[in-house]
């Protein structure tokens, strides 16, 4: 096959399973867990390295910020061949439990993103596959990582969540906000939503494992919110998981 427009690879590659993170920055650090890490191509936000578990190659590839540039990576990837997708980022807890440094495994989203409604209506659940799920889980229980599964949010605006009063649509923002908490909504982040309805539509299999960096909720009640930037434990997770799934 001819290389694809976006990701700028064909399908020789020969991975099944990929790790996604949003930073192209991340992709070599993350590649570095797997045996034999080797750069591959780059290709606008698409950065991409190859290794190996237990003997099979192993993706790891970046997706840039957002649903738009997430779905068109696993409709061209799902084209090469890939059929289990694991999302590793970055979120903000939303739940009161949910602190800096923790792991959270997100096993649905909130579609407040646009790019999954040109797929599916909005009924419809973005849920992730059950089996990546649960190799998460168990991947995360291995390392003694804190861990907390369930519900995210995933939205298309950074400054909407965290300046909705000074947007035209705020109160909205707001109402919307505090109904998610109440629900139980762990977390929020910014592209799991459009992989978990495209991976549905494509028949793949989709999971996301995220690192707490902030809690604003606990910062807006006095509360201790320590912030942590290092994503080892989430990283360490997705690299379990997919020796369990192997």
């Amino acid at each position: 096959m001819d290389a694809l427009y976006h990701i700028g690879f064909d399908d020789t590659h020969g991975a099944k399973y990929v790790i996604l993170p949003g930073d192209p920055g991340r992709v070599e650090s993350i590649a570095n867990f797997l045996d034999n890490p080797r750069f591959y191509h780059q290709n606008r936000e698409y950065t991409t390295w190859l290794g190996e578990l237990k003997g099979q190659t192993v993706m790891v590839m970046s997706t840039g910020m957002g649903g738009p540039s997430t779905a068109i990576a696993v409709e061209e990837l799902v084209k090469t061949g890939v059929h289990t997708f694991i999302r590793v980022g970055t979120c903000g807890g939303m739940a009161e439990q949910v602190i800096g440094g923790d792991v959270v495994i997100a096993s649905g989203a909130i579609r407040q993103e646009g790019t999954s409604k040109e797929y599916v209506p909005i009924e419809f659940p973005a849920i992730a596959d059950i089996s990546v799920t649960n190799a998460l889980i168990e991947g995360a229980k291995i390392l003694g990582a804190t861990w907390h599964a369930g519900v995210v949010h995933c939205k298309d605006s950074f400054y909407g969540q965290h300046s909705p009063e000074r947007m035209p649509v705020g109160e909205d923002l707001i109402k919307n906000w505090k109904a998610w908490i109440k629900a139980g909504c762990l977390a929020s982040e910014m592209e799991s939503a459009a992989l978990y309805i495209v991976a549905q539509t494509l028949g793949v299999k989709a999971g996301c494992v995220l690192s707490t960096v902030w809690n604003q909720e606990r910062e807006s009640k006095g509360l201790s919110n320590p912030k942590n930037h290092d994503t080892t434990f989430a990283i360490k997770t997705a690299i379990e998981a997919v020796k369990i799934l192997l």
